[in-house]
């Protein structure tokens, strides 16, 4: 069953409210704090740095931005995303945010599904595959190689924010491999965090050569089944145009996009 309609008007302010505006810290050492009218979070060594949550509009905006970088560039954190919602005032955020030299990445699909139905989806892997569930640091490993394989590039500050989770935060996580004999082919991760409704699905990619066999499909049905156990209702994507379609026929619902905006120290 889709949502669809004012359910997802519904869920949208759902998700605003509870993932943007009162998020929580992703990692042990991170801070997030409301400061004027943004959410941030910023965190140490290899953690994520940006803007989550803002309430702007065409007077308060340029100051507001202004202010996130004299903080960010203060930090001396290597760069800092500014997360940026299609709903999100003024309308013509995006531009400000390029006028002051934050550069756009990609847009993604903000997409979301309910999680009881998403759990009956058939766990069959193809032949030859298995699951691993990832615990250690020989689990982040083969997820590092997947990424590598799949994205095109290496992500160590990635790398290091997985092994922290697990050491420090290890339920706040569920990351998972699925392997071809002892070759790692798809990988992904779901985020979790206590009292919201939504789990985030991450990183979900398949190497070259076993894509189109329902890999991808079949990490989402694991990850579902997991969040049903913990009862957390939804699940919520940043789809990229490849894996859209297929959430799609998944059951997930579009509720917006989303453009990272990315400041990078000079």
């Amino acid at each position: 069953m889709t949502i669809d309609g004012d359910d997802l008007t519904a869920v949208r302010t759902r998700y605003d409210a509870e993932v943007r505006e009162a998020a929580q810290p992703d990692g042990a050492g991170a801070r997030v704090e409301r400061v004027g009218r943004v959410v941030r979070q910023s965190s140490p060594g290899p953690g994520w740095n940006g803007v989550l949550w803002s309430d702007l509009d065409e007077e308060s905006a340029d100051a507001e931005i202004a202010a996130q970088l004299a903080f960010f560039s203060g930090t001396g954190c290597p760069e800092f995303e500014w997360k940026l919602y299609g709903h999100d005032r003024p309308a013509d955020l995006g531009a400000r945010l390029r006028a002051a030299g934050l550069v756009p990445e990609p847009p993604e699909t903000l997409m979301v599904g309910r999680t009881a139905d998403l759990a009956l989806l058939p766990l069959d892997p193809p032949a030859g595959v298995t699951l691993r569930v990832v615990t250690d640091e020989a689990g982040v490993d083969l997820m590092t190689e997947v990424h590598t394989g799949a994205f095109g590039r290496e992500r160590p500050r990635l790398r290091q924010a997985l092994l922290d989770r697990l050491r420090d935060e290890p339920e706040t996580i569920a990351a998972v491999v699925a392997m071809a004999g002892g070759t790692p082919v798809s990988a992904a991760r779901m985020e979790m965090r206590p009292g919201t409704a939504f789990a985030g699905l991450w990183g979900g990619g398949t190497v070259p050569g076993w894509r189109g066999r329902g890999i991808y499909r079949l990490l989402v049905a694991h990850r579902a089944r997991i969040a049903a156990d913990l009862g957390i209702p939804y699940l919520q994507v940043d789809a990229s145009e490849d894996s859209r379609p297929i959430l799609e026929r998944l059951g997930f619902a579009v509720l917006g996009t989303t453009v990272p905006y990315v400041w990078t120290r000079p």
